[in-house]
């Protein structure tokens, strides 16, 4: 039994945008949401720039009950989902919620409870911690979070592959409806580690990009020949993906189809990315998809801009796509929204199903010394409207060598 599967609604916070519309409008814009943190902790830190979600006040969307109970990324979820869920229009009987489910990402799920708990215990000698510590930073807190309000019964799972954490999340949700395991699934990713430690762990890696010395919001500089690295950032994106037939049946509003999806491991090296493994995803995802690369008309990047990152994903594409990975439009929006880890793949397919939307395609920016090796056409700083997208691509290639690339294109009935 296979279905196709569409996507119905739509729901993010994020560093550049609160809403789907407001999200992409910066983002075909170039606005950049990377700056200067302004955390109490900044002056620990030797790189001091980040991709904050600002402008977040939990106390409107939650009691203070609630709050004792429910930690940042998973407020983060709960936020994205509603607009999601709205959006979307979505109204689940009694029978609808056992055969609906929810998969998210996360790569720290509550980071800023654990840092509370060994700060206490470590630093301040203080045996005791918060009493909901697990229940706040557990990284399964923000689907079943969503499970319990929206009365999911339905499969509930969490996966932790560092920055495709979230792709693979929204296609294991595809396959549960293509497959007829469910009929409706949320799907996407959360995540909130700007604080000290996770900073702290990143920074001795010696992967984050060097603050701009003329604009902190131009340090993220992908396919650029002086590139220094990523930036972090945080927020969630959620998804509601439904089965055709029953979008069509209750007259839902329909962004796309979710044609083609695939995962696969690099089993090569841990940090090191390899352009063979990322090939096949692709392929694969096309083979899904039964589309061929000269139909896929923008590719949102992974983009990290790390040194080898880049390149390798350039060669991927050009192994793929031969002659015409010249011509295809290629962005990186992290340079804008910085690189949200477990988060990522969600907001950045988003971007991708609202380029096929709105026929516009958002810039890499910051790119303007190009690297030898990145000689594709990265859509350099200014977005391009008026375009033709009949499919658009997201690839998201992870530490640990695990790769994930989802494919929506138009849906036709």
């Amino acid at each position: 039994m296979t279905r196709r599967v569409v996507i119905t609604g739509l729901g993010i916070i994020s560093p550049v945008g609160h809403s789907p519309e407001q999200f992409f409008g910066n983002l075909l814009a170039g606005c950049s949401g990377i700056k200067r943190l302004q955390n109490d902790f900044v002056d620990q830190l030797s790189i001091r720039i980040g991709a904050p979600v600002e402008d977040f006040n939990p106390s409107d969307h939650f009691s203070k009950i609630q709050l004792t109970g429910i930690e940042r990324f998973s407020q983060f979820a709960l936020v994205a989902a509603e607009q999601a869920v709205q959006d979307a229009q979505l109204a689940l009987d009694e029978s609808e919620q056992q055969r609906a489910g929810v998969y998210m990402g996360s790569c720290l799920g509550g980071a800023s409870t654990l840092e509370d708990g060994y700060v206490e215990i470590f630093k301040r000698d203080n045996p005791r911690i918060k009493p909901l510590s697990v229940l706040l930073s557990m990284n399964n807190a923000a689907a079943s979070h969503l499970s319990i309000k929206y009365r999911l019964q339905g499969p509930n799972i969490t996966y932790a592959t560092a920055c495709s954490s979230s792709a693979i999340a929204i296609g294991e949700a595809y396959r549960q409806i293509k497959h007829g395991y469910a009929d409706v699934m949320l799907a996407g990713g959360s995540e909130a580690m700007l604080t000290l430690g996770a900073m702290k762990a990143w920074e001795a890696l010696r992967t984050l990009a060097h603050e701009d010395p003329d604009d902190a919001a131009a340090s993220c500089k992908p396919f650029s020949k002086n590139r220094s690295g990523l930036v972090l950032g945080e927020g969630a994106a959620v998804l509601v993906l439904e089965s055709a037939e029953r979008a069509i049946r209750r007259g839902a509003k329909i962004y796309g189809e979710l044609a083609g999806y695939d995962c696969s491991s690099d089993s090569s090296h841990i940090t090191k990315p390899d352009a063979a493994g990322q090939t096949r995803t692709i392929l694969n995802a096309l083979r899904d998809a039964q589309l061929r690369p000269q139909d896929i008309h923008y590719v949102n990047a992974h983009g990290t801009a790390t040194l080898a990152g880049d390149i390798e994903e350039t060669k991927a594409i050009k192994q793929v796509f031969g002659d015409h990975a010249h011509s295809i439009p290629v962005s990186s929006t992290k340079s804008m929204h910085g690189h949200l880890m477990g988060a990522t793949g969600a907001v950045e397919f988003m971007a991708a199903v609202l380029a096929l939307q709105h026929q516009a395609i958002p810039p890499t920016i910051n790119l303007l010394q190009p690297d030898p090796e990145c000689d594709l056409d990265y859509v350099p700083n200014q977005g391009r409207t008026g375009v033709h997208i009949d499919a658009a691509m997201s690839n998201s290639f992870a530490f640990g060598g695990s790769n994930a690339v989802l494919i929506a294109k138009r849906f036709v009935a």
